[in-house]
């Protein structure tokens, strides 16, 4: 595995951060070694410096989706951490549902969005606790928008297809065989969960251009990765397309204290989400 020097890992950060947002501190070398040596070695690379060189050098900006794609990829499962599904099951899908309604004698609208839905777990584990509260389209105007700033991760989720260590993770055999359909030694989620949700690229360091406004919002596990300074212009973006009334989630060991004073902190059971204020 090609090391990284010191002056190459400063190169590249600054590099990965003016182009994603992702911020990488000092401490990161493994992970960039381990993210980005398999791509050195399909471009023929000898070093991060060549890497760099090259990837300054790609106008097309293919060497640099790819790096983004590499060093973005995070660690997702359906289900992931339990309370918040069932935040959404029992206190938010049912309290927004009861002031939808009271507003328009139209289909109910549902407008949700996964701000970093990496492969796509994540909104797909949304869109079947929603099946399961007899959510359908039929009877509500939902859209499910799931968002990444990785193209690798946005193609596979759009195809809704995993491996057996993915399906693994988080899925009942109940689950598993009522939404899936295998094939081969993977599984495809069945049309009916993948027409409930859309996914696009997106860089939560742009504008969010064309988004519209929603209901719910999940920014889970992601702040992680932006300074501090970015992090509060993020939330701030956030709170301009998220409706008066609506709901904010994030991560389970997150807090937004030291981010953003625009929202108010609720409590259900064990779960915090937010609101604006």
């Amino acid at each position: 595995m090609i090391k990284i020097t010191s002056t190459e890992f400063d190169v590249m950060a600054k590099y990965i951060l003016e182009a994603s947002g992702i911020s990488l501190n000092k401490g990161k070398e493994y992970l960039m070694e381990t993210r980005l040596n398999p791509l050195m070695d399909q471009l023929g690379c000898t070093s991060f410096a060549d890497l760099h060189r090259k990837a300054k050098s790609d106008f097309k900006q293919t060497i640099q989706n790819r790096i983004i794609d590499a060093i973005s990829t995070n660690e997702t499962y359906f289900f992931r951490d339990k309370a918040p599904f069932e935040l959404l099951k029992f206190k938010i899908l049912p309290d927004l549902i009861d002031k939808r309604s009271k507003k328009s004698s139209l289909q109910p609208s549902i407008r949700l969005w996964s701000a970093a839905s990496s492969t796509g777990q994540e909104l797909y584990s949304i869109a079947m606790a929603m099946h399961e509260m007899g959510l359908s389209r039929n009877s509500y105007n939902i859209k499910l928008l799931g968002t990444d700033i990785s193209d690798e991760a946005v193609s596979k989720a759009s195809y809704g297809q995993y491996n057996k260590f993915e399906i693994s993770r988080g899925l009942d055999t109940q689950r598993l065989n009522k939404y899936f359909t295998q094939h081969g030694e993977s599984w495809k989620i069945n049309d009916e969960i993948r027409f409930m949700v859309q996914f696009k690229k997106l860089n939560l360091m742009k504008p969010f251009i064309g988004l519209g406004k929603f209901d719910i919002i999940l920014c889970r596990n992601v702040m992680i990765y932006f300074t501090p300074e970015d992090r509060r212009k993020i939330y701030t973006n956030i709170a301009k397309v998220l409706e008066p009334d609506g709901y904010l989630i994030i991560g389970s060991t997150e807090s937004l204290a030291n981010d953003t004073d625009l929202f108010v902190p609720q409590r259900y059971l064990k779960s915090v989400f937010y609101q604006s204020k």
